[in-house]
């Protein structure tokens, strides 16, 4: 059986970089990092590995990142104390994994 030839792969062109992009798209707006992920176009981990480092960065620019935190939608546990970006797979308190996503937003100082 003939294969085709695989076409090259062209990357996405970009105008701004992909921080800058992320920051354009949470400037005023409430995002998982599920719906940046699907506005940027990376996939979700990369999301969270740039969220951080935007975390780090944005107080230079008179910017801050804001977390609001996952909650257990079973029992109503907040993850208050989280330092991770990423959403928590089970809740200490209940036991249950159904868990709403950590939400970003970027405000000015």
């Amino acid at each position: 059986m003939k294969q085709k030839p695989r076409q090259p792969y062209i990357p996405i062109e970009r105008h701004e970089t992909i921080r800058q992009e992320i920051l354009a798209h949470l400037e005023g707006q409430t995002m998982s990092a599920k719906e940046v992920s699907g506005y940027v176009r990376i996939s979700e981990k990369d999301v969270y590995e740039h969220l951080e480092h935007i975390g780090k960065s944005t107080h230079k620019t008179g910017q801050h990142l804001i977390v609001i935190p996952a909650e257990c939608l079973k029992c109503g546990f907040i993850f208050r104390k989280r330092e991770r970006l990423k959403k928590p797979g089970r809740c200490p308190v209940c036991r249950g994994e159904i868990i709403q996503e950590p939400l970003f937003t970027v405000r000015q100082l």
